[in-house]
Protein backbone atom coordinates (compact mmCIF):
# COMPACT_ATOMS: atom_id res chain seq x y z
CA UNK A 1 0.00 0.00 0.00
CA UNK A 2 2.85 2.37 0.80
CA UNK A 3 4.33 1.92 -2.68
CA UNK A 4 0.99 2.74 -4.30
CA UNK A 5 0.67 5.87 -2.16
CA UNK A 6 4.15 6.97 -3.23
CA UNK A 7 3.38 6.40 -6.92
CA UNK A 8 0.18 8.41 -6.63
CA UNK A 9 1.41 11.33 -4.53
CA UNK A 10 4.65 11.66 -6.51
CA UNK A 11 2.69 12.05 -9.75
CA UNK A 12 3.63 8.66 -11.20
CA UNK A 13 7.14 9.04 -9.82
CA UNK A 14 7.88 12.49 -11.26
CA UNK A 15 8.56 13.71 -7.73
CA UNK A 16 11.74 11.64 -7.74
CA UNK A 17 13.12 13.08 -10.99
CA UNK A 18 16.15 15.37 -10.68
CA UNK A 19 16.04 19.15 -10.66
CA UNK A 20 12.62 20.68 -10.19
CA UNK A 21 10.11 17.86 -9.56
CA UNK A 22 7.11 20.19 -9.90
CA UNK A 23 8.23 21.02 -13.42
CA UNK A 24 8.33 17.32 -14.29
CA UNK A 25 4.83 16.85 -12.86
CA UNK A 26 3.51 19.74 -14.94
CA UNK A 27 5.25 18.41 -18.04
CA UNK A 28 3.46 15.05 -17.74
CA UNK A 29 0.07 16.77 -17.94
CA UNK A 30 1.17 18.85 -20.95
CA UNK A 31 2.47 15.77 -22.74
CA UNK A 32 -0.79 13.99 -21.96
CA UNK A 33 -2.78 16.88 -23.48
CA UNK A 34 -0.67 16.82 -26.64
CA UNK A 35 -1.01 13.04 -26.86
CA UNK A 36 -4.79 13.22 -26.41
CA UNK A 37 -5.04 15.88 -29.12
CA UNK A 38 -2.97 13.74 -31.46
CA UNK A 39 -4.82 10.48 -30.79
CA UNK A 40 -8.40 11.67 -30.19
CA UNK A 41 -8.55 15.18 -31.62
CA UNK A 42 -8.98 18.67 -30.26
CA UNK A 43 -12.67 18.65 -29.41
CA UNK A 44 -12.80 21.41 -26.75
CA UNK A 45 -15.51 19.73 -24.67
CA UNK A 46 -13.78 16.38 -24.63
CA UNK A 47 -10.47 17.95 -23.66
CA UNK A 48 -12.07 20.14 -20.98
CA UNK A 49 -13.91 17.21 -19.40
CA UNK A 50 -10.73 15.12 -19.37
CA UNK A 51 -8.75 17.97 -17.77
CA UNK A 52 -11.43 18.50 -15.14
CA UNK A 53 -11.32 14.78 -14.34
CA UNK A 54 -7.53 14.97 -13.93
CA UNK A 55 -7.92 18.03 -11.69
CA UNK A 56 -10.57 16.31 -9.57
CA UNK A 57 -8.70 13.03 -9.21
CA UNK A 58 -5.46 14.83 -8.33
CA UNK A 59 -7.34 16.87 -5.71
CA UNK A 60 -8.87 13.76 -4.19
CA UNK A 61 -5.42 12.16 -4.09
CA UNK A 62 -3.80 15.20 -2.48
CA UNK A 63 -6.51 15.61 0.14
CA UNK A 64 -6.89 11.95 1.02
CA UNK A 65 -3.13 11.29 1.15
CA UNK A 66 -2.13 14.70 2.54
CA UNK A 67 -1.63 13.61 6.13
CA UNK A 68 0.29 10.50 5.10
CA UNK A 69 2.43 12.54 2.69
CA UNK A 70 3.44 15.06 5.33
CA UNK A 71 4.29 12.39 7.88
CA UNK A 72 6.10 10.17 5.34
CA UNK A 73 8.26 12.95 3.87
CA UNK A 74 8.55 14.83 7.16
CA UNK A 75 7.37 18.26 6.02
CA UNK A 76 4.38 20.21 4.75
CA UNK A 77 4.04 20.21 0.94
CA UNK A 78 7.21 18.21 0.25
CA UNK A 79 8.94 18.62 -3.11
CA UNK A 80 8.44 14.95 -3.89
CA UNK A 81 4.68 15.53 -3.92
CA UNK A 82 3.87 16.47 -7.51
CA UNK A 83 0.26 15.34 -7.71
CA UNK A 84 -0.71 18.92 -6.86
CA UNK A 85 1.10 20.05 -10.03
CA UNK A 86 -1.07 17.65 -12.02
CA UNK A 87 -4.16 19.42 -10.64
CA UNK A 88 -2.85 22.95 -11.22
CA UNK A 89 -1.45 22.30 -14.69
CA UNK A 90 -4.65 20.59 -15.82
CA UNK A 91 -6.71 23.50 -14.49
CA UNK A 92 -4.46 25.89 -16.44
CA UNK A 93 -5.50 24.28 -19.72
CA UNK A 94 -9.24 23.82 -18.98
CA UNK A 95 -11.43 25.37 -21.70
CA UNK A 96 -8.43 26.82 -23.54
CA UNK A 97 -8.78 26.45 -27.32
CA UNK A 98 -5.53 24.66 -28.11
CA UNK A 99 -5.86 25.07 -31.85
CA UNK A 100 -6.29 22.58 -34.64
CA UNK A 101 -2.81 22.67 -36.16
CA UNK A 102 0.18 21.09 -34.46
CA UNK A 103 2.23 24.30 -34.22
CA UNK A 104 -0.50 26.31 -32.51
CA UNK A 105 -1.24 23.41 -30.19
CA UNK A 106 2.43 23.11 -29.18
CA UNK A 107 2.78 26.84 -28.55
CA UNK A 108 -0.50 27.03 -26.62
CA UNK A 109 0.34 24.10 -24.35
CA UNK A 110 3.90 25.37 -23.88
CA UNK A 111 2.56 28.81 -22.93
CA UNK A 112 0.18 27.18 -20.44
CA UNK A 113 3.09 25.22 -19.00
CA UNK A 114 5.27 28.32 -18.59
CA UNK A 115 2.44 30.41 -17.15
CA UNK A 116 1.52 27.75 -14.59
CA UNK A 117 5.13 27.26 -13.50
CA UNK A 118 5.52 31.06 -13.21
CA UNK A 119 2.44 31.48 -11.02
CA UNK A 120 3.19 28.31 -9.04
CA UNK A 121 6.66 29.58 -8.15
CA UNK A 122 5.62 33.21 -7.60
CA UNK A 123 2.51 32.27 -5.54
CA UNK A 124 0.72 35.64 -5.71
CA UNK A 125 -1.99 36.24 -3.10
CA UNK A 126 -3.97 34.35 -2.06
CA UNK A 127 -1.95 31.32 -3.28
CA UNK A 128 0.71 31.53 -0.57
CA UNK A 129 -1.94 31.91 2.12
CA UNK A 130 -3.75 28.81 0.86
CA UNK A 131 -0.70 26.70 1.70
CA UNK A 132 -1.65 27.16 5.36
CA UNK A 133 -4.79 25.06 4.92
CA UNK A 134 -4.57 21.74 6.79
CA UNK A 135 -3.02 18.62 5.35
CA UNK A 136 -3.65 17.88 1.67
CA UNK A 137 -5.87 20.93 1.19
CA UNK A 138 -2.87 23.22 1.64
CA UNK A 139 -0.74 21.06 -0.65
CA UNK A 140 -3.20 21.37 -3.53
CA UNK A 141 -4.97 24.71 -3.02
CA UNK A 142 -1.97 26.91 -3.85
CA UNK A 143 -1.46 25.00 -7.11
CA UNK A 144 -5.13 25.34 -7.99
CA UNK A 145 -4.88 29.10 -7.43
CA UNK A 146 -1.78 29.23 -9.64
CA UNK A 147 -3.73 27.23 -12.24
CA UNK A 148 -6.58 29.73 -12.12
CA UNK A 149 -4.20 32.67 -12.59
CA UNK A 150 -2.45 30.91 -15.47
CA UNK A 151 -5.76 29.91 -17.08
CA UNK A 152 -7.13 33.46 -17.03
CA UNK A 153 -3.90 34.84 -18.47
CA UNK A 154 -3.73 32.15 -21.17
CA UNK A 155 -7.42 32.62 -22.06
CA UNK A 156 -6.74 36.33 -22.61
CA UNK A 157 -3.72 35.61 -24.79
CA UNK A 158 -5.50 33.01 -26.91
CA UNK A 159 -8.92 34.61 -27.21
CA UNK A 160 -7.92 38.23 -27.81
CA UNK A 161 -5.84 37.56 -30.89
CA UNK A 162 -2.33 38.40 -29.75
CA UNK A 163 -1.50 34.74 -29.41
CA UNK A 164 -2.53 33.91 -32.97
CA UNK A 165 -0.26 36.63 -34.31
CA UNK A 166 2.65 35.31 -32.22
CA UNK A 167 2.10 31.76 -33.51
CA UNK A 168 1.84 32.94 -37.11
CA UNK A 169 5.05 34.96 -36.84
CA UNK A 170 6.90 32.23 -35.00
CA UNK A 171 6.10 29.57 -37.58
CA UNK A 172 6.04 31.79 -40.70
CA UNK A 173 9.68 31.16 -41.56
Amino acid sequence: MSVLRKVIITGLGTGYLPGAPGTWGSAVVCLWVLLQCWLVGTDPWQLTIALLIITGLAMVGCVSLGGWTESHFGRKDPGHCTLDEFAGQALTLVAVPVGTDVQTRLVTVAAGFLLFRFFDILKPPPARMLEALPSGWGVAADDLMAGIYANVFLQCLVRFGAFGAICTRFFAS
